[in-house]
């Protein structure tokens, strides 16, 4: 991984906490380690949302599933292959929004492949089909994922999920990574995730496990919940 490039201000601002204690960028070590209880109400919670929210968002689900065969007949999930808790390899569910070649296309263009190895992402990206635009506007994408909290696999709230090949792009942070769970929802997706580059999505990550607490993945939460009815205009 190449070294860490200086932050924008709204990252850096965002940091500033942990930077004022620390004296520098977030150390490699766990910094902070929360109590046995904060665990255990932490599982409770995803537990017990995960499985409310499946319920509640059934026809939701049928509906997209819906959506997506008769927009292109082809699969309607995604299931993306992650690397979760202490390296533990998963599958993670998404509502398929991409042609179902996006890999295949993506080979047969050098410059496109190149792009979105910088970054893990594409600006306008083509491959990416008409429902699945509203999808990924709205996260509703995600909302699968609710299947991996409920398994244990992944928590409501945490650092952003990788694939396995992302993990050396964390370089000495790697270790530190994988000491968490990874979430459906987390910094990175209310810090403006679309406009910032991948070392700084590492930091963020990396502040969310110095800093995780019930109180502040509530707060995540209800900021997700803000930008969810923002972009659905619910």
């Amino acid at each position: 991984m190449e070294r860490m490039t200086a932050l924008p201000k709204h990252v850096e601002n965002s940091l500033a906490p942990q930077i004022a204690r620390q004296g520098s960028l977030p150390s490699t070590e766990i910094v902070y380690e929360p109590p046995t209880s904060y665990f255990f109400l932490k599982r409770c919670i995803d537990f017990s949302f995960s499985l409310l929210g499946i319920i509640a968002l059934l026809p939701l689900f049928l509906i997209v599933a819906l959506c997506i065969k008769l927009d292109d007949g082809g699969p309607v999930l995604h299931f993306r292959e992650i690397i979760g808790m202490q390296g533990r390899r998963f599958y993670a569910l998404k509502f398929r929004t991409m042609i179902p070649n996006a890999d295949e296309y993506l080979a047969k263009n050098p410059e496109l492949l190149r792009k979105f190895q910088r970054n893990m992402k594409l600006a306008g990206d083509p491959r990416i089909t008409r429902i699945g635009r509203f999808l990924r506007k709205t996260s509703i994408d995600e909302l699968p994922q609710l299947v991996n909290v409920f398994l244990g696999q992944m928590s409501l709230v945490g650092p952003r999920i990788i694939h396995p090949s992302e993990l050396p792009r964390f370089s000495e942070y790697a270790r530190k990574r994988l000491s968490v769970k990874p979430g459906i929802t987390g910094l990175w997706q209310i810090s403006g995730r679309h406009h910032i580059s991948y070392d700084e999505r590492v930091l963020l990550d990396m502040r969310y496990i110095d800093n995780r607490s019930l109180l502040s993945d509530s707060l995540i939460l209800l900021k997700t919940l803000k930008v969810f009815v923002i972009h659905t205009g619910a």
